[in-house]
């Protein structure tokens, strides 16, 4: 018997085409309007009885009310989702009924939906390219736009990017302020004002039912710590599926839209719980490759497609850790912290550490 050939290490590995991937994941793309109808119900429900069970709470201990709290903001979490997917029109069979789910869904997580819907399509369509930042994503600066930026412009980037602003000011500042009025949207007509204008008399509407029969000191209670949670866990989510170190960034003349869409969405990696609460939105580089699969196919994607499941892998360690990194250095290809641009270690010369 001869011996079997060893396999050879040195030839050079044949490029992904995305573009192919892309065709490919087309098979994933129906939905199913009972599955969907599971899914919100799933996450409507059980959301229902953790309110009425933090109102009880308060006869108790207000302590038991912000526990519970908790695995509210992680259903509330979900139909933003769910939201989320309606939006692409990937939740439902038809646009129609995606669209009117998302708008009631909207008046739910406090996002005028069509507002929304317009602004996420902007950063679906602009990911990774320098070029078309500043609609729907978050504010990042290269190394050499923070140098040369002058001491109150950099002191203001690096306010923004804290953690304490990143995910505690700003949700509660966009969910409760940036979403009530379509300030810097003028340009878009009618259009964003109608839908922030309904979304805001629904919501009033639906609060002053609530007050009306639980009374406004026990409605905020309530309400106010589920929704910031969410807002907090819904901001962060957002911040790893693209601000990661290897994550992607060009110029328009070098920007192509199926490789940044796969190299520059993250593959948060999730224990199970986590994945159920975040709808699988983890396997970000799938859903902006193909951004109508809905996300309760998604699994199903990249256990076909597993060139996919190795790409951008992220933990939550590894998730947590990348918050530090700020700056896009251009020259090294990759994120970096305010700590390492400061030391010039990929750009020397540069004396980034001022503010």
């Amino acid at each position: 018997m001869m011996p079997a050939t060893p396999p050879d290490t040195t030839a050079p590995v044949k490029p992904v085409d995305y573009r192919v991937i892309a065709r490919q994941l087309g098979a994933f793309r129906r939905p199913s309007n009972a599955r969907g109808a599971l899914e919100l119900a799933l996450s409507a429900v059980p959301l229902a009885l953790l309110w009425l069970l933090m109102l009880g709470a308060l006869r108790i201990h207000y302590g038991l009310t912000l526990l519970l709290a908790v695995p509210a903001a992680g259903f509330l979490l979900r139909m933003f989702l769910i939201q989320h997917d309606c939006g692409h029109g990937s939740f439902f069979r038809g646009r129609r009924l995606n669209d009117w789910v998302g708008r009631c869904l909207g008046v739910v997580t406090l996002s005028p939906y069509d507002l929304w819907r317009r602004e996420h399509a902007l950063h679906h369509a602009g990911t990774g390219n320098l070029d078309r930042r500043g609609v729907g994503d978050v504010d990042t600066l290269t190394t050499r736009e923070f140098a040369a930026r002058g001491v109150w412009a950099r002191l203001r980037y690096r306010l923004y990017r804290h953690p304490a602003v990143m995910f505690g000011i700003g949700p509660a500042w966009l969910f409760f302020l940036r979403y009530r009025l379509p300030l810097g949207r003028m340009r878009g007509g009618w259009r964003p004002w109608l839908s922030t204008m309904g979304t805001n008399t629904a919501v009033c509407l639906a609060a002053a039912a609530l007050i009306l029969l639980v009374g406004v000191r026990s409605f905020f209670l309530v309400q106010l710590p589920i929704t910031l949670v969410a807002a907090s866990l819904g901001v962060w989510l957002f911040y790893v599926q693209h601000q990661f170190e290897r994550t992607h960034w060009r110029d328009d003349g070098n920007w192509a839209f199926h490789e940044a869409a796969v190299a520059g969405s993250s593959h948060l990696v999730l224990p199970p719980i986590l994945r159920w609460f975040t709808a699988d939105v983890g396997a970000h580089h799938v859903h902006h490759l193909c951004s109508t699969i809905p996300f309760y196919r998604l699994p199903a994607a990249l256990r076909a497609l597993p060139e996919l499941a190795r790409v951008n892998r992220l933990t939550l360690r590894e998730s947590v850790r990348s918050v530090r990194l700020v700056l896009w250095d251009e020259a090294a290809g990759r994120l970096v912290s305010f700590r390492e641009a400061a030391a010039g270690h990929q750009m020397p010369g540069l004396r980034l550490g001022e503010v």
